[in-house]
């Protein structure tokens, strides 16, 4: 018997991402968890579960930084500060839940750093003695 495709791996690894953001999401609500721990689960959460990406994934090599290297960082980082009888109960909830969560404040908080940058970049255009 093979061992798994690479497509078969991937997908692997983009389940257990989205259950263990999905963990941190929940964690981030629970009043049992330390207020540091709650404050980074809710950003790791909300960008992870979040439809738009800080970097667009069609921009080659950068597109895929935050898949591959911020989120599972910052998942690993709230990971460390929720107590491990606490994450394994959160890590339950998300595996048991079926559907696939989504974060409409991460979106907006994603659309609202695009505008920024793009407000920035007009900006910058706008004063230069060039303009």
């Amino acid at each position: 018997m093979p061992g798994k495709s690479l497509s078969e791996r991937i997908a692997d690894l983009g389940h257990r991402l989205r259950i263990e953001a999905h963990a941190a999401w929940l964690a981030a609500r629970d009043p049992r968890v330390p207020v540091a721990a709650r404050l980074l689960a809710v950003a790791v959460a909300a960008y992870a579960l979040s439809p738009i990406d800080l970097i667009p994934d069609f921009v080659p090599v950068l597109g895929w930084i935050d898949d591959l290297i911020l989120v599972p960082a910052g998942l690993w980082a709230v990971r460390r500060l929720i107590p491990a009888t606490l994450w394994a109960e959160f890590r339950g909830v998300a595996e048991a839940a079926s559907e696939r969560p989504s974060s409409r404040a991460g979106m907006i908080a994603i659309l609202l750093i695009w505008a920024g940058l793009l407000y920035i970049l007009y900006w910058s255009v706008r004063v230069s003695p060039a303009h």
